[in-house]
């Protein structure tokens, strides 16, 4: 197992504000799946990885315990409704492209 693993992805989610199902729809996983992930009874493959590192504006490597601190920018979405986080999130991505 990849020690702090479930951990970061758990603190990361909370972090953002984001529900457990919100996550798995975006990521293409079922909630129980990401729910193993953070109770570390399995690992993310290395595709689900990147896909959590880049949901939650980190790097892999910082997942994987290779980097010992996250980005610092966050926006709380603790208030939103699961529409409302996944509305601003897709914002912030078309934001990043440009």
């Amino acid at each position: 197992m990849i020690k702090g693993l479930s951990e970061k992805l758990k603190k990361k989610r909370q972090a953002l504000g984001l529900s457990r199902k919100v996550v798995s729809e975006i990521i293409g996983i079922s909630a129980s799946t990401l729910a193993d992930y953070e109770n570390g009874y399995i690992e993310p493959s290395l595709k689900n990885i990147m896909k959590l590192a880049a949901l939650y504006k980190c790097s892999t490597d910082y997942l994987l315990g290779l980097e010992k601190q996250a980005p610092a920018r966050c926006i709380d979405v603790s208030q939103l409704s699961d529409d409302q986080a996944q509305a601003l999130q897709r914002l912030v991505d078309t934001m990043e492209g440009e």
